[in-house]
């Protein structure tokens, strides 16, 4: 059974493990750690930003949701390699949209390296619009936003 839920301090070591296992893939691509891999996971925990899709009781994904000023930032959403094609991305998102709009927002943004390019096309695939790109913190990202109904 599938089930989403906030995560737990002691689930940070599977969360650690499918951010590090998702994106080690655009490490040779982009020259270094992305973004996520670098986040403080016991933190994000603590403040309740991570929420993991399990199946069976193991995790196959993990969102990162931040509320902010006017939006929800959609910080991170990785699912595990052995996992991909399953739908627990997909999933994941639509519960990042749903959490967006149960706050409040009318909007979801987010942002993703500009060499992500498979990113790129599938976020523009279901509704997001870039709104434009900058660097930050080394890394050149592509900000993008989706409207909320």
């Amino acid at each position: 059974m599938t089930e989403i839920r906030t995560a737990i301090m002691s689930d940070r070591s599977a969360v650690e493990a499918i951010v590090q296992a998702a994106y080690a893939v655009y490490v040779p691509r982009i020259g270094r750690k992305p973004g996520p891999m670098l986040d403080d996971y016991a933190a994000l925990i603590s403040d309740g930003r991570v929420h993991v899709v399990a199946d069976g009781g193991r995790i196959r994904g993990v969102v990162v949701l931040i509320p902010e000023k006017e939006s929800m930032l959609l910080d991170n959403v990785a699912v595990s390699p052995d996992a991909k094609g399953q739908g627990y991305g997909r999933t994941l998102i639509e519960f990042a949209e749903r959490s967006t709009l149960d706050a409040g927002y009318g909007s979801i943004r987010l942002y993703t390296h500009e060499m992500m390019t498979e990113n790129l096309a599938m976020y523009s695939r279901i509704g997001f619009v870039e709104t434009h790109r900058a660097e930050e913190k080394g890394l050149r990202r592509v900000f993008m936003t989706k409207r909320l109904s």
